[in-house]
């Protein structure tokens, strides 16, 4: 299975290799100048998952571990020929629903192109740009699919217009909606402000129709205030905080960690605090808070946070 620029088509294996990736694009195409030319690839994550797919003839690998390693190697490739390389996380049980929903054959590589390029599910894709991926960047990918999953639940409850959801989406509920990001991002930003250097995690739970939405980040800040996050989990906390903010409703924040940094001499101090919104606006929650099995305390007032 192959993506191009959005265009799906099936190529045959390299020679050598009994391996089937979920998606490829072998060579590049002539294209207009200055045109990017992308590669999208799924990716089995687990050895179950590689079981399963194996039923509908995705993949020759003889076991998972050879799957990830010939996968690896494709990836390698591929950012030697490409402009961007993405991939996504290749859910069994998510293919099997979309193709029941559209009537394929899941045994049909077409059908496996189709669900790779789905756009409702283009917000599970990553960008790959080297990493190991039997390290971090397959758990990566399975966080993303949550991710995904709660991004198009908040989308949803905006009418599409988190993601500019086509002709339907009126302006001035998007101008609305754009505005609730910015203040979800803002809210954000001096919550790490006010915790200053320091290693944490955010969690965030926002209680929504059709069930809760939640969105988890971990943060490295420096003392001079960079912060390294990855962006998906950025993305995933600002939807939410928007989704949050834009219908007003009822929501809880924690974040914790060690404060603190080398230029400190390494002293670092276990830190919690706790944020509440049932409206408009987040402030210090009223009590202690435990959440997940995290206690903590009122936060700090982000509007005295530059």
């Amino acid at each position: 299975m192959s993506s191009d620029q959005g265009r799906a088509r099936r190529n045959p294996d390299r020679a050598g290799g009994g391996h089937r990736p979920l998606a490829r694009v072998p060579h590049r195409r002539q294209h207009a100048e200055g045109a990017e030319q992308a590669f999208v690839i799924g990716v089995l994550a687990s050895a179950a998952d590689f079981e399963r797919a194996r039923a509908w003839g995705v993949t020759d690998a003889a076991d998972f571990d050879r799957y990830l390693a010939e996968t690896a190697e494709l990836l390698a490739d591929a950012l030697e020929r490409f402009d961007t390389v993405r991939a996504r996380m290749f859910h069994p049980q998510d293919f099997a629903e979309f193709c029941l929903l559209h009537g394929l054959d899941p045994a049909e590589p077409t059908a496996r192109d189709r669900y790779l390029v789905n756009p409702p599910l283009r917000t599970q894709l990553l960008p790959y740009q080297g990493e190991e991926l039997s390290g971090d960047f397959l758990p990566r990918l399975v966080r993303a699919r949550e991710n995904g999953l709660t991004l198009c639940h908040a989308d949803l409850l905006l009418d599409g217009a988190l993601y500019g959801g086509g002709d339907d989406v009126d302006e001035e509920h998007a101008r609305w909606v754009r505005a609730a990001y910015q203040r979800g991002g803002e809210v954000f930003r001096r919550m790490l402000v006010g915790a200053g250097a320091g290693v944490y995690e955010l969690r965030l739970r926002v209680d929504a129709p059709g069930g809760r939405l939640t969105a988890s980040a971990r943060v490295l800040q420096w003392e001079d205030g960079v912060v390294r996050i990855n962006d998906e989990d950025m993305e995933l906390v600002c939807a939410v905080l928007c989704a949050g903010l834009a219908l007003e409703l009822p929501g809880v924040a924690v974040l914790h960690g060690s404060q603190g940094s080398a230029a400190t001499c390494g002293e670092y101090l276990p830190a919690a605090w706790a944020w509440s919104s049932g409206g408009p606006d987040w402030a210090p929650a009223d009590r202690p808070v435990r959440m997940d099995g995290v206690a903590a305390r009122p936060g700090y007032s982000l509007g005295t946070v530059c």
